[in-house]
């Protein structure tokens, strides 16, 4: 696969780019709602128990002997899970204030999971704690203790934020992708929830109701911190067995960490040390059946930029021939799945590292 850069940051020349990878302002007053409902209401609990939350302890498993059939006092029956797409205030706080001190947890849902597991230990590492991945008193009052500003805020839908191109959906097939003028977002919702590094069911569920299409709406998002890494990045170390990235200043300082999908067993990613050749912004994306080992063969397709494109908003060219590091139009699945070798981040991670690398950065895969 081909990429094409609009605008490379680090050569002055041209040349073919191969792919294989498939705060706010807090005082201010937010508008009240026109009329209370339950969905609002609900809102505006999540809110307070979100910039409110403190560490609880999980409750003790389920005896393994339970039938699962027994109800409690609230009506409930035992043994049954809980509601696995409802987020939980103390993990959207932890996610947020992971992100804002550089250990991605990827996207924040408030639902946990590995990547947000990997975030925790990065920091436990960072920080001489114990590592363990898991979220216990002790991170949790060192996230809180060394942060204590809001992790929501609010913000005012720009012009810009509405203006599109969106493009309703994304063609699954990349014959139909090339035919576009771009891969854009879907829509306002997809847009917004990626400029604030969320879940789109999490910023519905902040915001219910809310036509994200109209400007002028103010909104509650997650408050994110500044995108730019405190230095320039030195040297990037792939880790294979943890699907993570992390980067590193010239003086050894850990800069950032951020949780990545890596190539599998068929389509495996590099090995050694290599550098980074260029970075595109922007880029565009080339399937060519000649030059690569996967795909069921074809002709030559040329999908244009954006950030639904295959290689998302970012490419980060690497000396190995064909790969590279760049975005995903997926940011949810960054860690669930394989890559056909290249290493894939959120395009808000991608484009975070983007900034910070130059020609000639040392990539080691490990």
């Amino acid at each position: 696969m081909i990429i094409r850069r609009r605008r490379p940051l680090a050569l002055a020349a041209a040349f073919p780019l191969l792919a294989l990878a498939a705060c706010g302002d807090d005082s201010r007053d937010r508008s009240p709602p026109e009329a209370s409902s339950p969905a609002r209401d609900e809102a505006s609990r999540l809110r307070q128990s979100i910039e409110a939350a403190t560490y609880t302890p999980p409750a003790p498993e389920q005896n393994e002997a339970s039938t699962g059939d027994t109800p409690t006092e609230d009506g409930a029956v035992s043994g049954e899970l809980p509601d696995e797409a409802s987020p939980d205030p103390a993990m959207v706080r932890v996610q947020i204030l992971l992100d804002r001190t550089r250990f991605s947890p990827g996207i924040v849902d408030g639902l946990g999971g590995e990547n947000t597991r990997q975030a925790i230990a990065a920091f436990e590492e960072a920080n001489d704690m114990e590592v363990d991945g898991e979220l216990d008193a002790a991170v949790f009052d060192r996230l809180t203790s060394g942060d204590t500003a809001r992790v929501l805020t609010d913000y005012t839908i720009t012009q810009a934020d509405v203006a599109g191109p969106f493009i309703g959906s994304v063609p699954e097939d990349l014959a139909d992708m090339a035919g576009l003028e771009t891969v854009g977002y879907t829509d306002p919702l997809e847009a917004l929830a990626e400029k604030f590094h969320m879940s789109e069911a999490l910023l519905e569920a902040l915001n219910p109701g809310v036509d994200f299409g109209r400007a002028g709406q103010t909104i509650v998002v997650a408050s994110t911190g500044q995108p730019a890494l405190d230095g320039k990045v030195a040297r990037i170390v792939v880790s294979k067995a943890e699907s993570a990235v992390r980067a590193f200043d010239a003086e050894g300082r850990l800069l950032a960490f951020y949780p990545a999908t890596i190539g599998s067993g068929d389509t495996p990613s590099p090995s050694g040390t290599h550098t980074v050749r260029a970075v595109a912004p922007r880029p565009n994306y080339t399937y060519d059946p000649s030059r690569v080992s996967y795909g069921e063969g074809g002709s030559k397709v040329i999908v244009p930029p954006g950030p639904n494109n295959p290689v998302g908003s970012v490419w980060i060219d690497l000396s190995k021939d064909t790969y590279g590091i760049h975005g995903t139009p997926e940011p949810a699945e960054i860690g669930k799945t394989a890559s056909s070798g290249c290493v894939r981040l959120t395009n808000w991670d991608a484009e975070q590292l983007a900034e910070a690398v130059e020609q000639g950065v040392e990539v080691r895969f490990t």
